[in-house]
């Protein structure tokens, strides 16, 4: 068609369609991602390999892993690397489970580090160098106790016969399982005394730190097993300063002492499950009071019950 002046036009409906066609040829590009936000969250530092991480649920192709508290008076379950023949850590041999695990744990006093070196059947070594945190420790003061509660001649008499026991008990090794379960609370209460906690007796005399926790409970209140284990000893008498004392091996190194008890319901050799009533409260040996002292070592390593078994749960 042409136009005034003769320069041709084109329908407007041509037009439309002509576009219509080259519109759905075409390939609509993609929007441009929106930049990213230049402010940062502010957060803590990260921790390098937090130890509050799941284990895999088998052993890690080329490295460790690990659950629990890298802190001092910490416990520790950790994964080895797959292939595993020699597990050291700080040195020593570790034993491992077919699954990989092994348990490891952090003394009081731990220095600020560890280290942990598994050696593969193809002769490789994997190393590992774990961070442990600090803590700080409570004092306690007790003024109206005597260091020692009985005569001197009387304690030098009868303390070495008691540790022979307690130490030989410490050797016992069991196959236990109980190291791998969740503790629960033996009793709940107030804590009286926490962890590591020094004390401070009559006339401003310094004691050992405290290596246990307790918890305070009127005479008689049941004592529960805080995972399976293998009774180690089951004191026949008060020790001096025990009192009627329970030990309770977990396995792999791991052992539960319960302190002052008034009685004692199970036997040394006798297999107790996570739970199970096991003795009651008292306040035999050197107490100022009815309450139940628990210990956890693990080997030569003393461990915060309170990191084990998580906060205390109200008591019923």
């Amino acid at each position: 068609m042409k136009a005034r002046g003769g320069i041709s036009t084109i329908p407007r409906r041509t037009v439309g369609l002509a576009l219509m066609i080259m519109l759905g040829s075409c390939t609509t590009p993609e929007r441009p991602a929106p930049p990213r936000s230049t402010v940062q969250q502010v957060t803590a530092p990260p921790v390098r390999r937090p130890a509050t991480q799941q284990p895999q649920r088998g052993p890690s192709p080329v490295s460790f892993s690990y659950s629990g508290s890298m802190i001092q008076g910490g416990i520790v379950i950790g994964i080895a690397p797959a292939g595993t023949s020699l597990l050291r850590f700080n040195g020593a041999t570790l034993p491992i489970a077919p699954d990989g695990r092994f348990l490891i744990g952090f003394d009081r006093d731990a220095g600020p580090s560890a280290s942990l070196a598994a050696t593969l059947d193809d002769g490789r070594v994997v190393r590992d160098t774990l961070t442990i945190a600090p803590r700080a420790w409570d004092i306690s003061r007790l003024a109206t106790l005597p260091k020692l509660p009985l005569p001197q001649p009387d304690f030098d008499r009868l303390r070495p016969a008691e540790l022979a026991q307690i130490n030989a008990a410490r050797r016992i090794q069991t196959d236990s399982q109980g190291w791998r379960q969740t503790f629960l609370w033996p009793t709940t209460g107030r804590i009286s005394t926490l962890f590591g906690s020094q004390r401070i007796y009559k006339n401003g005399e310094a004691g050992s730190y405290h290596s246990g926790l307790d918890v305070a409970k009127p005479q008689g209140s049941v004592i529960l097993a805080p995972a399976d284990g293998v009774v180690i000893l089951a004191a026949d008498h008060p020790f001096t300063l025990e009192g009627n004392l329970l030990m309770i091996d977990h396995g792999n190194g791991l052992n539960t002492a319960f302190l002052h008890l008034s009685r004692i319901d199970v036997r040394v050799g006798e297999r107790v499950r996570r739970g199970q009533p096991v003795a009651l409260s008292g306040m035999t040996g050197r107490a100022t009071g009815p309450h139940l002292h628990w210990s956890l070592k693990w080997r030569e390593a003393k461990i915060d019950p309170l990191l084990a078994a998580g906060p205390m749960p109200r008591s019923e």
